[in-house]
């Protein structure tokens, strides 16, 4: 299906923006740009243009998501960045949508480990006991941050969990399905804007199982992740990734030893989370340009990861 036969809108011009607007490009697939002077205030000339496109990105900051999403849900496509809403009375009112027509972006279930976890049964691991995921960088170091609604309160309630923690909720919630969480520890120790630059979160999966993870922007870059399972594990730090089993692995003396080396994958995490966007963007166009449909399971998972933050 020719891209040219639609008109794509874009709203926002932040970093992921750059990273969206490269993929199009590369596709020689044209849009419109509208960018507000803030979430309040509408251009209403430009404003009309973007109502003229059948697709619609949403890479506006966090706290205009639903305003944009209620204006266009009835008659375009939007593919939409996380979370949908930022509060319970926008996600009870957002649960009554049609599904159709609407793609929330959670970058992670195209990423390596998500592929992992689509194939579990090959590896005959058996059930989940505990996971650990550590994801840092150091954006808060940045000049730009001071000023990036990312660190403003007011656009971003609870910082670096509804930006990092939750792409990282929505996985778990994706393959696993998340019983509850607890009350997130949420801190600002940067003190560069009025927002959290970290978080520990803990959530329950079916036997009590228990996650924890991690989020910061006050570190230096690290990704270590952990699942631990009945018979086996995947383990990634940074750029590595191993999947070994089964768990009965002894020496000559019959003492444990770590489980035999199943698959060691090199990643570039940046790289990774790059080809994640990518599959995501195209996965979207592949729906919208042959006028098809979203399926309902990936909306409903979206809005119940939206939840867990809430």
């Amino acid at each position: 299906m020719r891209s040219d036969l639609y008109k794509i809108g874009i709203v926002g011009k932040g970093s992921q923006y750059n990273r969206i607007s490269k993929i199009l490009r590369k596709k020689k697939i044209n849009y419109f740009l509208y960018k507000p002077n803030n979430t309040k205030y509408y251009d209403y000339k430009e404003f009309n243009k973007l109502k003229n496109c059948e697709i619609i990105f949403i890479l506006s900051p966090n706290e205009s998501h639903f305003n944009y999403i209620n204006k266009f849900y009835k008659n375009k496509y939007i593919f939409c960045e996380k979370p949908p809403v930022i509060s319970k009375k926008q996600l009870s009112r957002i649960k009554k949508i049609s599904h159709k027509k609407i793609y929330f972006n959670y970058n992670f279930r195209y990423s390596t480990i998500a592929q992992i976890l689509s194939n579990l049964r090959k590896y005959e691991f058996g059930d989940l006991l505990y996971a650990n995921i550590i994801s840092g960088h150091g954006l808060g170091f940045k000049k730009e941050y001071k000023k990036s609604w990312r660190s403003n309160i007011k656009f971003c309630k609870k910082g670096v969990f509804e930006i990092v923690s939750v792409h990282w909720l929505d996985l778990i919630n994706y393959y696993f399905k998340i019983l509850k969480i607890r009350k997130p520890s949420l801190i600002n120790i940067l003190k560069k804007g009025s927002s959290y630059d970290n978080c520990y979160s803990k959530i329950y999966i079916k036997n009590n199982c228990e996650v924890d993870i991690f989020s910061s922007y006050s570190t230096p870059l690290v990704n270590k992740i952990l699942f631990i399972f009945k018979n086996g594990l995947i383990e990634q730090n940074n750029n590595f990734i191993e999947i070994r089993g089964p768990a009965l692995n002894l020496d000559k003396n019959h003492f444990f030893k770590k489980p035999k080396l199943i698959k060691k994958i090199k990643i570039s995490f940046t790289r990774d989370y790059q080809l994640s966007l990518e599959k995501s963007v195209n996965y979207f166009l592949n729906v919208t340009l042959n006028k098809k449909f979203f399926k309902k399971k990936d909306f409903d998972c979206s809005i119940n990861s939206n939840k867990l933050i809430l």
